[in-house]
């Protein structure tokens, strides 16, 4: 029985697996590559840990970084890699190795930057050693431009015994639309290259998670299909849901002053605390629930519509997407200040508590200027993974 996790992930697994089979066996002059895709919450990161751990021989080495969303530099996914590490042993130039580091005594004056991108690659070459080895690039599209080049360089870098692993939304809701849409294409034309985008889960694979959770007692219909609708088979919202409730019938019983708010109100948003109304309506607690407690109390009912202006509607998209607000203002060429303004209008004027909240409210009424990834808009019918 595969873990609530993965639930529905088993090929994706077994995909990787047999990626990292052909690292192992020597059978590639340049890394193997994985690219994994989706939208916010589908566990992307969560499907490269499960097949990190599951990897036959163990790596001898990982090499794992990720982005620095608020603040991002030159290299920030090689810092990340370097960060603890002992680096005084590698045949490099020290104070190249500072640079690339972001080691607060690096020296001012810097390489041009096809030397410096070049010296990178040595780096990793230098910690990779004979291999086999597995990298890891979290979020790259958050990434800074030095990072993609980086990474671009390592998925062809030849005798680089390696499977080169990427998590990452889609390119249309990066921080460099351009750049990281030219990096996935690089990516994507390897040799034998792993494509893997991650969808919501389908009814019946929402059906296992609850099986697993709440054992028999979960087999009503009823609740899959609530479970499934209010959640758009995303593991996140799911997750969230049912870590909130420990007895699945809390799930179907609204609490008593839910039948006294005016149908108009509309759904609200399924925060930890969410309890499925009869009707389609969701309550939330307006404080953090305890696994097994008693009813959820209500709280406030996010608007079911709302008068955005053009503008809040771009920022509602970004949301969505999981930008800061750092990279709302680069994507949208507005400043900082003006984004937390456009966001506390959201907020008020949907009702939500929070950016998240905001969010899945967005993706429910279809909102977005741009649709959201197909894991989060709820279906109609049936869902493709």
């Amino acid at each position: 029985m595969l873990p609530v996790s993965m639930v529905g992930r088993a090929g994706e697994l077994a995909e990787l697996g047999r990626a990292w089979s052909t690292v192992v066996d020597g059978h590639r002059r340049s890394p193997a590559v994985a690219v994994v895709t989706g939208g916010a919450g589908v566990g992307k990161s969560l499907l490269v840990a499960a097949a990190l751990d599951g990897f036959t021989p163990r790596p001898d080495v990982v090499l794992s970084g990720t982005a620095r969303v608020h603040s991002p530099a030159p290299y920030d996914w090689l810092a990340a890699v370097l960060s603890g590490r002992d680096t005084s042993r590698l045949d490099l130039p020290a104070d190249a190795l500072a640079w690339l580091a972001q080691q607060p005594t690096a020296p001012r004056e810097r390489y041009a930057p096809g030397t410096l991108l070049r010296l990178a690659v040595r780096t990793v070459r230098t910690l990779v050693g004979t291999g086999p080895a597995v990298l890891v690039v979290e979020d790259l599209h958050a990434l800074d431009p030095a990072s993609l080049n980086l990474v671009g360089e390592l998925a062809t870098a030849d005798g680089l015994p390696a499977l080169l692993m990427v998590a990452t939304r889609p390119a249309a809701h990066a921080v460099a639309p351009a750049l990281t849409g030219r990096t996935l294409a690089r990516l994507c034309g390897v040799r034998g290259v792993v494509r893997q985008h991650l969808g919501p889960l389908r009814p019946a694979e929402v059906a296992e998670v609850l099986h697993q959770v709440y054992a028999d007692s979960a087999a009503d219909a009823r609740l899959v299909h609530r479970v499934w609708q209010h959640t758009a088979g995303n593991p996140y919202a799911l997750t969230e849901l049912l870590a909130a409730h420990a007895d699945p019938d809390t799930l179907l019983t609204p609490p008593a002053s839910s039948a006294a708010a005016p149908a108009a109100a509309g759904p609200a948003t399924l925060g930890p605390a969410a309890t499925l109304g009869p009707a389609g309506a969701v309550s939330t607690a307006g404080g953090p629930a305890v696994p097994g407690s008693a009813a959820a109390v209500p709280g406030p009912r996010v608007a079911a519509a709302a008068e955005l202006t053009g503008r809040e509607v771009e920022v509602l998209d970004c949301l969505v997407a999981g930008m800061s607000n750092k990279q709302v203002a680069r994507a949208l060429g507005i400043s900082v200040r003006t984004v937390t303004v456009h966001v506390s209008n959201l907020l008020r004027k949907t009702g939500a508590a929070s950016r998240t909240e905001a969010a899945l409210w967005a993706v429910r009424q279809r909102l977005t200027a741009t649709p959201p990834t197909a894991g989060l808009t709820p279906p109609t019918a049936v869902v493709d993974g």
